[in-house]
């Protein structure tokens, strides 16, 4: 296993295991979290055998895994879970780090979370993510929106793990704030 990882991951159901698993098939390091033991060892299980994959179900040893600044996506419930989790993260959370929303966020959320973060010195971006639990394995569109300074981070993972059209990757960054998250609602 590594010591550090490059990406981490709230919410380890089959969407967030799928994704997951599929930055690890594209030469990343991935460090999942989630509350589920269950769902902690069926990654484990899953990728753990690569190296490149490994999962807590706590907090702490979660990002202290992770290299700054860090790239945490959560792929939870859009809604209050949401908060819950971003909460839990802050503590142990440093300037620049990266807060990314997998779900499907209403776009007036991101733009208060975005809001909320930014006073802490954290980066926050809403992403759609469009595949399925299947796209998210091997290949979903995604659509990022926030900090462009802080998508630079990500770019290099999301272009790898997203679906190719003509050889270019399904992924764009599409503008400030809740830009993703809207664009992702528009689509559904």
């Amino acid at each position: 296993m590594a010591d550090t990882y490059d990406f981490g991951l709230v919410g380890l159901g089959v969407m967030g295991r799928n994704f997951i698993l599929n930055v690890a098939d594209n030469g990343f390091t991935a460090f999942g979290n989630d509350l589920d033991d269950e769902k902690v060892g069926a990654l484990i299980k899953e990728g753990g055998d690569t190296g490149k994959v490994n999962a807590s179900t706590d907090v702490k040893t979660f990002v202290n895994a992770l290299t700054t600044p860090r790239k945490i996506m959560l792929l939870v419930p859009a809604g209050k879970v949401v908060d819950i989790v971003i909460e839990s993260l802050l503590p142990h959370l440093d300037k620049d780090d990266i807060i990314i929303d997998g779900g499907n966020s209403f776009f007036t959320d991101t733009d208060r979370r975005e809001a909320y973060l930014k006073e802490k010195g954290i980066n926050f971006f809403g992403a759609g993510v469009s595949g399925g639990a299947k796209g998210a394995r091997r290949g979903p569109s995604i659509m990022p929106g926030g900090s462009r300074e802080a998508y630079q981070h990500v770019k290099p993972i999301f272009e790898a793990v997203s679906a190719k059209y003509k050889g270019e990757p399904c992924v764009a960054y599409l503008g400030p704030k809740s830009a993703g998250n809207y664009v992702k609602m528009v689509h559904n």
